[in-house]
């Protein structure tokens, strides 16, 4: 089962002082708007969101569909295909993908000490 290029979702409480710890170990800005809370950071193939005020746990994300720079794969399995897999596999759910449609979607499922894994396919 591919799910996608992996990145950690850290739930921050300041995310300027998130960002320049994180900097220091060598990250480097990547993608989102510090003005709006959030921001992705690079080291090499490890990627780190950091997020102020959008959750309250930290989050495994999988992203099926890119490589570790966002670009899109020739070929992926959807999201809604992973999600029929772990579904047969007795797999529950905390949010699902909708099955009749295409494109971008999501689900969430929980592993046993209650973390979050967010399944978030953007294309």
């Amino acid at each position: 089962m591919q799910l996608g290029v992996f990145s950690i979702s850290l739930a921050v409480k300041d995310i300027k002082a998130s960002r320049d710890f994180y900097e220091k170990l060598g990250f480097q800005s990547f993608g989102g708007d510090i003005a709006h809370n959030w921001v992705i950071l690079k080291n090499g193939d490890h990627i780190i969101g950091l997020f102020q005020g959008m959750f309250d746990k930290n989050i495994l994300t999988f992203n099926p569909g890119w490589d570790s720079n966002a670009q899109n794969l020739p070929s992926f399995t959807d999201v809604r295909e992973l999600q029929k897999q772990l579904r047969e596999k007795g797999m529950t759910f905390q949010s699902q993908a909708d099955e009749s449609t295409t494109g971008p979607a999501s689900f969430v499922v929980v592993d046993p000490d209650g973390n979050p894994i967010l399944v978030d396919q953007h294309r």
